[in-house]
């Protein structure tokens, strides 16, 4: 579309609705255990949150911006501010009720 500029992860960040970033990198093990936990993380919470990934390999900029030393890393945004991250494999349920501690005080 003419005149619409595409979304920035500035963007994507400062937005109302929280955002789970998954920074990996194609030949991690474990970052491949977090597609599925990720894929029914989204089928559980719906629109209440946003899922993206980060290719560390390929967005190394970014990667380094948020101080991303090994993966998986997930880091949870909202307005702006980092709400909570941490490395390694989590499971759904458990990422489910770190998310909804935070749109509680939303």
């Amino acid at each position: 579309m003419i005149g619409v500029r595409p979304e920035t992860f500035s963007d994507i960040i400062r937005g109302e609705t929280p955002v789970l970033f998954d920074f990996f990198a194609e030949c991690c093990g474990p970052c491949r255990v977090m597609k599925p936990i990720l894929e029914e993380l989204h089928k559980n919470m719906g629109g209440k949150i946003r899922i993206l990934k980060v290719d560390v390999d390929k967005s190394p900029l970014v990667s380094s911006a948020y101080d991303v030393t090994g993966v998986p890393t997930l880091i949870l945004f909202q307005k702006g501010n980092i709400l909570w991250r941490r490395a390694g494999v989590l499971p759904a349920g458990r990422l489910q009720k770190i998310i909804n501690h935070f749109l509680s005080q939303s």
